[in-house]
């Protein structure tokens, strides 16, 4: 006659399913169906309900199939508090994220951030809204990345569990190609998402901006980063994202910018020299030469380009062009 079929709550059988994930090092779909007497359709529901309720539940492949588990020894962690001070640091982290908007990361915050408010007591939640208003982001020039929902919800899957991909990118100015790609991380540079890892059509380590990302198909091979990859093996010497020939750059800035020079670190390697009438001489070696030349110009008119002297030609020529086009249009 076999078993008789259970008939509980949604909430009892989560209470297995999580004792039997606990009791074991794993199980996989078809063992949690048959042990709770349900379908596979359910089991799966069940197991993003205890995710969403922040188990740290894992996905192994084995040969037996893929193999569902609880981090090891996650029962004896700790409850997680945090001090006031600490709540507006992480508010003030999220305030610089604003740019995710409608991004699945963006769910996942504000997901983070209803479990920080249930926790507290209500008397509480006031004083955190203050404490979410005492830091205050401000954008320029925001991208809309809400229209890449589904695809950063792919690549957020095959960035966690090392799935390779088949994505369609499409660079300004030229044909969209597509590419084999191993996705090792994403990448946050002024405001904007780029992904970067391994393309084997071109044997190499690429860096797409994420805007340019048309279409993105997981697949089912799995790969494994290289111990020794590290992030900057995507932009080498680069001043900004783009890594071409290194520039040894010699620079002089007027004394109305210098303390905004003198204020931050331009280069890990850079030297700085203080001059007699308040300017500042700054000398590094980097690549990126267009992203180096739009930093130069935001300066104007207090800099000037003591070498390269390549550099300097094509640094005055931008002038030049500037000149005859605002000339032309009097």
């Amino acid at each position: 006659m076999g078993k008789p079929a259970k008939k509980y709550s949604q909430a009892a059988r989560l209470h297995d399913v999580i004792r039997i994930l606990e009791a074991r090092y794993g199980a996989t779909v078809d063992e949690l169906a048959e042990e709770c007497q349900v379908n596979r359709r359910t089991i799966y529901r069940d197991l993003r309900a205890i995710a969403d309720a922040g188990y740290p539940l894992t996905r192994e492949e084995t040969a037996e199939g893929t193999l569902y588990r609880f981090l090891t020894g996650f029962k004896n962690l700790p409850p997680i508090t945090f001090s006031l001070e600490e709540l507006m640091t992480l508010y003030l982290c999220r305030g610089q994220l604003g740019f995710l908007q409608g991004t699945p990361f963006q769910d996942d915050l504000d997901a983070i951030f209803g479990r920080i408010r249930s926790s507290l007591p209500p008397r509480s939640v006031a004083h955190l809204e203050r404490i979410a208003s005492a830091a205050a982001p401000r954008f320029q020039g925001v991208r809309d990345y809400r229209d890449k929902k589904e695809i950063l919800a792919a690549l957020r899957r095959a960035l966690l569990y090392q799935y390779r991909c088949r994505l369609r990118y499409a660079p300004a100015r030229r044909a969209a190609e597509s590419y084999e790609f191993d996705p090792y991380l994403l990448l946050f540079y002024q405001d904007s998402l780029y992904l970067g890892g391994y393309a084997h059509n071109r044997k190499s380590l690429r860096l797409f901006l994420m805007d340019r990302v048309q279409k993105v198909e997981v697949l089912e091979d799995r790969f494994e980063v290289p111990e020794d990859f590290r992030a900057e093996a995507l932009t080498g010497q680069a001043f900004g994202l783009i890594d071409d020939a290194p520039l040894d750059l010699d620079l002089r800035f007027g004394p109305a910018v210098a303390h905004l020079i003198r204020e931050r670190s331009w280069h890990p390697r850079q030297c700085l020299d203080e001059e007699s009438d308040g300017s500042l001489r700054l000398r590094f070696t980097a690549a990126g030469r267009a992203e180096i030349l739009a930093w130069l110009y935001s300066f104007l008119p207090h800099v000037e380009v003591l070498g390269p002297a390549s550099l300097r030609d094509e640094f005055l020529d931008g002038l030049r062009q500037t000149l005859e086009q605002h000339e032309s249009t009097l």
